[in-house]
């Protein structure tokens, strides 16, 4: 596990990372989720083995710090994994991004620009409103959510055999779980479709198979975005089928 201080704080991302060839492919996490946790199973699928991999938490995920006077707004997140990929003077990175982190992913991409060769994201959230989850988690007052909210969220996904997500939210931080939920609720500005749409990076849209049928699919389609499929997996697809998601990732940062 690597650490990297945040000029000018003292406050420390995380992050795991695997040598090898090719332009560096930096993954981002959901929310209440963690790279270190999601995709090591990923990066050593067939697909991307051999890839240099930087597998990052959040603030407030995984092994990151969790500091109390942060925003975990997405842009805020975005600037911090900004500052990282400056410090590591990385001048060309591909980006992926799954749920919230595709939306970081977007706003990272938007402050890079052309630095950013590809772009892969999958099952983002590219509008506001945020999703079911992030909704309900925004609907609590951010005390209530920290108070009991999150404790009650651990146990009900416990209950249910959700127990690998029921890990990953119980290393998180409640209150960055819930700032990080209102800002996905609130949405970007510009939104983060038409930034996504805009990018002149090589872009590319993932779903799983069971998150199917999705209007997005024909859309982005429609719009020149290669969409890729996962079999036999949900939203969770990094646990749920991790070679699927490596192989879709793999070809979709394949150089031309």
């Amino acid at each position: 596990m690597h650490s990297f201080a945040i000029p000018p704080s003292t406050t420390h991302l995380r992050y795991l990372q695997f040598t090898g060839d090719g332009i560096p492919l930096l993954m981002i996490h959901g929310l209440g989720c963690a790279s270190s946790f999601e995709y090591p199973h990923v990066a050593l699928a067939p697909g991307l083995r051999g890839r240099r991999l930087i597998l990052l938490d959040l603030l407030g995920f995984g092994y990151s710090d969790r500091p109390d006077d942060f925003s975990y707004r997405i842009h805020d997140h975005a600037l911090q994994v900004q500052s990282f990929i400056q410090a590591q003077n990385l001048q060309r990175i591909d980006i992926y991004g799954h749920s919230m982190g595709g939306s970081v992913a977007i706003e990272t991409a938007d402050i890079l620009g052309d630095k950013v060769v590809h772009l892969v994201l999958s099952e983002a959230n590219l509008d506001s409103g945020g999703g079911t989850f992030s909704r309900a988690i925004a609907a609590f007052e951010e005390a209530d959510y920290v108070s009991g909210g999150h404790k009650t969220y651990l146990t009900q996904a416990d209950e249910a055999g959700n127990r690998e997500w029921a890990a990953m939210m119980r290393a998180s931080s409640a209150l960055g779980v819930h700032r990080s939920a209102k800002s996905l609720v609130e949405g970007g500005s510009p939104d983060w479709r038409s930034r996504f749409l805009k990018h002149p990076s090589r872009k590319t849209f993932i779903f799983g198979e069971r998150s199917l049928p999705d209007p997005d699919v024909q859309r982005l389609s429609s719009l020149g975005i290669p969409v890729r499929i996962v079999a036999n997996a949900g939203h969770s697809m990094a646990t749920e089928n991790p070679e699927g998601l490596a192989k879709a990732i793999a070809e979709a940062t394949r150089a031309d």
